[in-house]
């Protein structure tokens, strides 16, 4: 290969190395406006609610034990027995939990960011079937039993928008802030009539809760046969945690949801023992599942996703100039690769200052045309030739729409980046096969100047 030859394809090379520059810059700008607005979501948060998890309810019932031990007088060797008190708790998991709840969204906003908040309407019930002598077999006499309550845990309790009454059998009792359940976290608790341990005991139960939280609402089956349905005007739900829906409806008005779980698929009980007694609370509390109210648009994260194919655009679009002068024997100078090199990293500063106000598509689309239409009506007289400049701008649009659908189809970006770079690379070598590398700079070119009046 001549001289001419390697030094253009050096600067080449040069001037796609000195474009990182202004994209690396670009993609700072793009993490830079990322954090902000997830500072300022977190802001909208912290004012209002977190996302919310309900834990509960549990049944907790206080207890004093007399213990009774053996001992010895190291002076007298003489045994006694010493007589104290252990205290503790006994906690009873429902028999049937049911959460029948209805959610709407709406939108917060701060300056240009937007945060979507939810209200859940839930009607929560079922029953307590606890049993004679409250399970204990051995010893039973040694225990005094202080008053029993029903603890609902509930990860921000600024997010309770109404008065809570709870509904026992034939009684209405108030709710008291505070769990009185470390592990359990943040929420309320209830006190309940003294219960006849000697026998078993039905309660049932039931109360309204409406909770406010923003980003996901997870919800803990605790009982032994659990059902959770949900209702939202959400149309871009994504179900978190570790049990999916059993059945599941996604229209443009919204969707409904529904849950079924026992003791047999959670193993709740177990975990809830492992947490009494070893203090291992994760695997109880991390047996959640719920809903995420995401919006499915990041402009943030498409923005990144699509800087990170500038590279190739780049190369792309050089590779067709270049393919100009070798096919055509005309002369491309370096500084016209950087004006349109430029143009191209521009691009996506245009892409992100757009999208933060019109929306990703929207913005796409008019930063697309824009840097189509300035590099067409550029390439036009650099190449002299309207024909030459169209089929550019041409290949150029194809290439946009092609990235936008990359960016849409997640799944199948491997897929489609192969075909695309895979199918440039036999166009390239089809119309390359027959020529003469060794000659090219031996052939004089027509090196080419801003002539506007020279298009053809």
């Amino acid at each position: 290969m001549n001289r001419s030859l390697t030094l253009k394809l050096g600067a080449i090379a040069l001037l796609i190395l000195l474009l990182l520059i202004p994209l690396l810059m670009i993609n700072g700008v793009i993490q830079e406006r990322q954090q902000l607005r997830d500072g300022v979501l977190e802001d909208i948060a912290r004012s209002s609610s977190y996302s919310q998890q309900l834990s509960g309810p549990l049944m907790v019932v206080p207890y004093r034990k007399t213990v009774r031990t053996w001992k010895t007088n190291n002076k007298t060797n003489e045994r006694y027995q010493d007589v104290g008190e252990e205290r503790g708790r006994l906690y009873f998991l429902p028999e049937r939990f049911e959460l029948d709840g209805q959610v709407q969204t709406e939108l917060r906003a701060r300056g240009i960011y937007e945060a979507r908040l939810f209200h859940a309407d839930n009607r929560i019930s079922g029953h307590f079937s606890v049993p004679a002598q409250l399970g204990i077999k051995e010893d039973f006499a040694d225990y005094r039993f202080d008053q029993p309550f029903l603890a609902v845990g509930i990860s921000d309790i600024r997010g309770i928008e109404n008065a809570l009454k709870l509904e026992l059998n034939d009684q209405k009792l108030d709710f008291v802030p505070g769990s009185q359940v470390g592990w359990l976290g943040e929420g309320v608790h209830v006190t309940l009539p003294a219960l006849d341990a000697k026998q078993v005991t039905e309660l049932a139960f039931a109360f309204d809760l409406r909770l406010q939280g923003t980003g996901q609402l997870q919800i803990l089956p605790v009982g032994k046969t659990s059902k959770v349905s949900l209702a939202a005007n959400w149309p871009h739900p994504s179900f978190i945690g570790n049990y999916l829906p059993a059945q599941r409806e996604i229209t443009d008005q919204g969707f409904t949801a529904n849950w079924q779980t026992s003791f047999f698929s959670t193993n709740l009980q177990e975990a809830l023992s492992s947490c009494v007694s070893g203090g291992q609370c994760e695997a109880f509390s991390g047996r959640s599942f719920g809903v995420s109210f995401i919006d499915p648009v990041d402009q943030y994260l498409k923005s990144d996703r699509a800087i990170k194919y500038a590279l190739l655009f780049i190369v792309l679009t050089f590779a067709g100039f270049f393919l100009f002068e070798v096919l055509k024997s005309l002369a491309v100078h370096p500084v016209q690769y950087a004006l349109v090199g430029v143009a191209l990293a521009f691009f996506y500063l245009l892409l992100l200052s757009l999208s933060e106000h019109i929306g990703f598509a929207l913005a796409y689309l008019l930063s697309a045309s824009g840097c189509v239409l300035l590099i067409g009506f550029y390439v036009c007289h650099v190449l002299r030739s309207v024909h030459h400049g169209l089929s550019f701008s041409a290949g150029l649009a194809a290439l946009y729409g092609l990235l936008y659908g990359l960016l849409s189809a997640e799944d199948y970006a491997l897929l489609m980046g192969s075909l695309l770079l895979f199918g440039l690379l036999g166009v390239f070598m089809v119309l390359t096969r027959k020529l003469d590398w060794y000659g090219i700079g031996q052939k004089t070119a027509k090196p080419l100047a801003f002539d506007i009046g020279a298009v053809e």
